[in-house]
């Protein structure tokens, strides 16, 4: 069973336990979101809205707000010394969709999803990694080998001599 849900003016076909990424939604990671702007409901029996599907509800639970990869956008007028360059990163809400209802009567539903407390950091460490880290034990140097004898230096040949005609 699907749903098609109309949301930040775009429609998402939405299934019980789909993870989407929307147009930014208010609320926190963990919160839950009701969708009620369905459009079209199929399963035992399709149904259509005109424009909206009545007494239909998608519940969503968010997982995180963040932005999504850079778009580099860039202008440019030939022989008119004219170059614009810009970049935008668009903001979104990742769903977990739990459920799908019609009428107050749950048609399809999905375990929420346990949420990552906090996402590690890649310059840094975790503190109890550190903690937990003894310090190593340090090698003795290692003995230093004599130095090799040195060669005296060739003494350069004179250059031959031109026979003289």
């Amino acid at each position: 069973m699907y749903a098609v849900v109309l949301t930040g003016g775009k429609q998402y076909r939405v299934t019980a336990g789909s993870i989407i990424e929307v147009e930014k939604l208010e609320g926190a990671a963990g919160d839950t979101l009701k969708l009620e702007q369905v459009l079209n409901l199929s399963g035992d029996k399709s149904m259509v809205g005109t424009p909206f599907v009545e007494g239909a509800l998608v519940t969503a639970q968010i997982l995180e707000q963040g932005r999504a990869d850079k778009v580099l956008i860039f202008k440019k007028k030939r022989r008119h010394n004219y170059r614009r360059k810009n970049g935008h990163r668009q903001q979104f809400t990742a769903l977990h969709i739990t459920g799908i209802s019609l009428g107050g009567q749950a048609l399809v539903s999905a375990e929420p999803r346990k949420l990552r407390t906090q996402k590690p950091h890649l310059g840094a460490a975790p503190a109890a990694k550190k903690e937990a880290k003894a310090p190593a034990a340090k090698k003795a140097p290692a003995a230093k080998k004599p130095a090799a004898a040195k060669k005296p230096a060739a003494a350069k040949k004179p250059a031959a001599k031109k026979a003289a005609k």
